[in-house]
């Protein structure tokens, strides 16, 4: 059956991101890593105890994070061969999504004296969030008509946002004044919001799943499904290796995705530990980045639009460095409130770009699924050692703001290739220019 151009496919494939984007904005960035901080301070050192294992507390957190998506970039490329092998996409999809809204459902009982419990949960909602946006995002080149792979992406980007906002205000009503709700003041506002963060994630996935086809089967013949995946890694690498330009990017693009998404992941926490932000400031502060962040998404397409993706991107890092160097030296609400401002305007813009100037960079080919695997991959892979080497300089100097300056010597390196590739670019141009 072909369901290209299918108006009720569409809107269901666009309505998953409506239902999953709840995790992004209210676990990782806004009401989870404050209620974290209020149960998982530790001794007067920030240390927990972990399964009998001493850790900084905002180290734990960001391993955490490192261990879902390694578990994700690990595992993904033998599930999606699976999937493509068996026709069972819709399969998996489901059952990512189960774990991640049951996981975020099962955060209600992570309380000070559970908190191996609470980050067990909080990766299996992790695993969950990024494992099934591997099958999600499979799913565009078949939906969409040819040239509106762009509108379709963007909507269901548009609804995903609008749907994580609605569900952080509902919330945040609770969070703010729970007196009014009759809760105590003792973070049962927090943790009934993860509730309604599992339920709002699968239960709107059901409109997904009721209108996606069951089964769809891959045109390629794949003779063993267990090891496809990796090959098609293998050989992608392999190709890159004979493209200077676009190997190139991709260490750009990884050193600078280290720091942005680590960056996400991890704000909250410094404002939460360094600068001792109540919650009354810290979540409205993160739907502040959220609102910015369509404004910064936009500008910065006209500004790819008018001056090109790489002066665009090179752009974004270099205001990315001074985000850092002013984090390292902010010391009150005020001054993080307005990096925070800052950091809406180039985080949606950068994560754009770095995919758009990817699928500009490819060569002629029919095989942009390997490709795209391969960038999710780098993706994660990217988050995995980010977080890891930012949990691990706190550990060792016992200070996050040392980790900050890891994130902008990570930005730096990649502006470095962004600005050798904006080189190369010149130099191919003007000898094709000589050679005519």
């Amino acid at each position: 059956m072909d369901i290209r151009g299918d108006k009720k496919v569409i809107r269901a494939w666009t309505v998953f991101d409506w239902a999953n984007s709840v995790y992004q904005l209210s676990i990782t960035s806004a009401i989870l890593p404050a209620y974290y901080g209020a149960v998982a301070h530790g001794d007067e050192q920030g240390m927990v105890s972990f399964f009998g294992w001493k850790v900084v507390n905002t180290s734990l957190y960001a391993w955490a994070v490192s261990a879902s998506f390694l578990f994700v970039a690990l595992f993904s490329p033998l599930l999606a061969s699976i999937a493509d092998y068996t026709g069972r996409r819709k399969f998996f999809m489901k059952l990512f999504t189960w774990i991640g809204g049951l996981s975020c459902a099962g955060l209600y009982f992570f309380t000070p004296d559970r908190l191996e419990w609470g980050i067990i949960a909080f990766t299996l909602a992790g695993i969950g969030y990024s494992g099934g946006l591997v099958f999600y995002n499979a799913w565009l080149p078949e939906i969409a008509p040819k040239g509106m792979e762009d509108r379709i992406s963007a909507r269901g980007y548009a609804l995903g946002y609008i749907g994580g906002v609605v569900l952080l205000l509902i919330n945040l009503v609770m969070l703010l004044k729970p007196d009014f709700f009759g809760l105590p003041q003792n973070g049962m506002a927090a943790r009934i919001s993860f509730i309604t963060v599992g339920i709002w994630w699968i239960g709107f996935a059901q409109y997904t799943f009721y209108y996606l086809p069951k089964r769809t089967m891959s045109d390629k013949k794949i003779i063993n499904p267990i090891i496809n995946g990796y090959r098609e890694l293998a050989r992608i690498w392999r190709e890159f290796q004979t493209q200077k330009i676009l190997k190139v990017y991709l260490l750009g693009f990884f050193f600078t995705m280290m720091a942005v998404l680590t960056v996400m992941y991890m704000a909250a926490n410094f404002g939460k530990k360094e600068l001792g932000l109540k919650d009354e400031v810290l979540i409205p502060t993160v739907l502040i980045i959220q609102l910015v962040g369509v404004v910064g998404s936009i500008g910065f397409a006209r500004l790819s639009k008018r001056y090109g993706n790489m002066e665009a991107m090179i752009l974004s890092v270099v205001i990315w460095i001074g985000v850092c160097v002013g984090a390292y030296f902010v010391t009150n609400s005020t001054g993080f409130m307005i990096l925070a401002s800052v950091v809406g305007l180039v985080m949606g813009g950068v994560q754009a770009l770095a995919r758009s100037t990817y699928a500009r960079l490819l060569p002629e080919t029919n095989d942009h699924t390997a490709y795209f695997s391969f960038y999710d991959v780098a993706e994660k892979m990217a988050v995995v050692l980010g977080t890891f080497l930012f949990g691990l300089l706190e550990t060792l100097t016992g200070s996050m703001r040392s980790s900050i300056l890891l994130l902008g010597i990570l930005f730096v390196i990649g502006l470095y290739y962004l600005i050798q590739l904006k080189r190369m670019k010149i130099s191919a141009i003007t000898a094709g220019a000589i050679a005519e």
